[in-house]
């Protein structure tokens, strides 16, 4: 499980920050000047950066993931969401399986206690998560274990890539002193077979950042 310890205090402008997200082509890297350019200025949503990167829209580089990707198709952008809170804010969840309102005391308390923070802090992650969770289907997100990062070995997410590991044993005949063909040694050894599975969709960013992070991660 996790709690983030990520914030805002514009946490009521996120509403329109995932509504330019959504709009706007995926840049290159999400910077602060990039933030700028979509129109957000102030230096109070600088934190929306590690915000992101909590949520898994972000690699720590500030590469734009296959979720945020994803949470560009407004026609799943809110289960995309439920999934990002529940990996970010999976402690909160063990607790309360669907926080509302009434759970706000309870909420803030755990945020106090897991990060050691004062009560302000604790109010201020307390009020970006319920925003978060605003933005967010919970019903049509997916369990737990279903994290959307650019590529990861043996992780699947609906309706996005998915790339999986199968270990295959070989035999392999390898010679001793070669000397004759009596005098050898079976080997087992370990090779795989990775499986890419590309979305349904017509956005080249999508394919160039799985392409990227293949290259990335697994080819160099």
């Amino acid at each position: 499980m996790a709690l983030s310890n990520s914030y805002i205090q514009v946490y009521g402008q996120l509403p329109d920050v995932f509504n330019r997200i959504a709009e706007a082509q995926a840049p290159e890297k999400f910077t602060r000047q990039y933030l700028k350019d979509l129109g957000f200025r102030s230096s109070n949503f600088h934190a929306l950066i590690p915000l992101l990167k909590s949520l898994h829209f972000l690699t720590e580089d500030g590469t734009p993931t296959v979720r945020y990707h994803e949470y560009r198709n407004t026609a799943r952008s809110r289960g995309i969401m439920g999934d990002a809170i529940r990996d970010a804010y999976g402690d909160l969840f063990t607790i309360k399986a669907n926080p509302t309102d009434a759970d706000r005391e309870l909420i803030e308390g755990k945020f106090k206690s897991a990060h050691n923070v004062s009560p302000n802090v604790a109010k201020l992650m307390s009020n970006t998560f319920y925003s978060l969770l605003d933005l967010a289907d919970l019903e049509s997100s997916a369990p737990f274990d279903t994290v959307a990062k650019i590529v990861k070995p043996t992780e699947e997410v609906e309706g996005g890539p998915a790339v999986t590991e199968t270990p295959v044993s070989n035999p392999t005949v390898i010679p001793r002193k070669a000397t004759n063909e009596a005098d050898i040694q079976s080997r087992p050894t370990l090779h795989y077979n990775i499986q890419i599975h590309l979305p349904a969709t017509k956005d080249v960013e999508v394919f160039n950042s799985i392409f990227k992070a293949l290259k990335e991660h697994l080819l160099d």
